[in-house]
């Protein structure tokens, strides 16, 4: 696969040396690490929320829960994704078992089934950052060029983004299945939920649920997060975190840095590794804002969907997930 046009380097990904450096200066952090089972309550809390607004909300007119949508169910919506990233990790229960189980739990309102792929296509991200071939977090050359220096494009591009890494990433990465056993379930439990929203709440419901899918990882503030994260704003830095105040509404995640670095530790406890190493982390440069993130990505004509760093494939083949 061609890597013209991105930013192309040999070295290896950088998190675990500087993991390794971290708890070397500051051995104390490591007690930082290990899952929190009351990040399961914020699951059934915020399902709770949102089936109840989509029951409410859904059968109004669109002048009504479009902005209710996009305000609060948006952020509602992103920060369940937040939560199945950390069920990822398994960062919620010790057992597998019971973080799948939480994470097809927090994908019920989110309407589409993307739980189970997401947690596959996540760690390969970790294990294998900016190799093409193994990284979804990656815009392949196609969709790069398609989208190029226009603005407008990047907006409709961020508008799609649940579609594109639904289809067009999980696609570009042959090496991987994109169906497996746990994808089935999900699939299954998912299919299983709408069906049964229709049958007791009518169209109506399912209709907001299906926006709020869309704008929470879309054309949103909360969307820059994706811009964020490892687009090159600085040379030589990979990964890049933010320290604005929608972390409060998004369970740390803008804390990336500091998740690549130590990624066995719980979103509750990532700012304390920044207070506790500051000499690793505040030497880098950061995001203070999410929206003027993506003003300012749109705006760019030098910032693509390219800017990125990449690498040589690590093996030969995929690693099992």
């Amino acid at each position: 696969m061609s890597t013209a046009g991105y930013i192309c380097v040999e070295y290896a990904e950088p998190h675990v040396a500087r993991g390794r450096r971290i708890l070397s200066a500051h051995p104390e952090l490591r007690a930082l690490a290990g899952p929190r089972a009351s990040s399961a309550m914020w699951i059934g809390v915020l399902v709770a929320a949102q089936v109840a607004m989509a029951v409410a909300l859904g059968p109004q007119s669109w002048h009504i829960w479009l902005p209710l949508a996009y305000v609060a169910g948006a952020t509602i919506d992103h920060a369940l994704c937040v939560l199945i990233h950390e069920c990822s990790h398994n960062l919620i229960f010790s057992a597998r078992l019971g973080n799948r189980a939480a994470a097809l739990t927090a994908n019920l309102p989110l309407v589409f089934p993307a739980a189970m792929s997401f947690g596959k296509y996540h760690l390969l991200h970790h294990r294998h950052m900016g190799e093409l071939e193994l990284d979804a977090d990656l815009a392949g050359p196609a969709e790069a060029d398609m989208v190029g220096r226009s603005s407008l494009l990047k907006s409709l591009w961020l508008a799609a983004f649940v579609l594109v890494v639904g289809t067009l990433r999980a696609h570009r990465l042959t090496r991987v299945a994109f169906v497996d056993r746990w994808t089935t379930i999900n699939m299954l439990v998912q299919a299983a939920a709408v069906i049964t929203c229709v049958w007791w709440f009518g169209w109506a419901p399912l209709k907001y649920l299906v926006a709020l899918s869309i704008l929470a990882v879309g054309f949103h503030p909360l969307g820059a997060r994706w811009i964020q994260e490892h687009y090159v704003f600085a040379a030589g830095q990979e990964t890049y975190s933010h320290y604005g105040p929608l972390n409060h509404v998004s369970f740390n995640v803008g804390f990336h840095n500091e998740h690549h670095d130590l990624e066995t530790v719980p979103w509750l406890q990532l700012p304390r590794i920044r207070a506790g190493a500051p000499e690793f982390d505040d030497t880098l440069r950061s995001h203070r804002s999410w929206t003027g993130l993506l003003v300012a990505f749109l705006r760019d004509r030098e910032m693509t969907l390219f800017s990125r760093i990449v690498r040589p494939l690590r093996s030969e083949h995929a690693p099992e997930p």
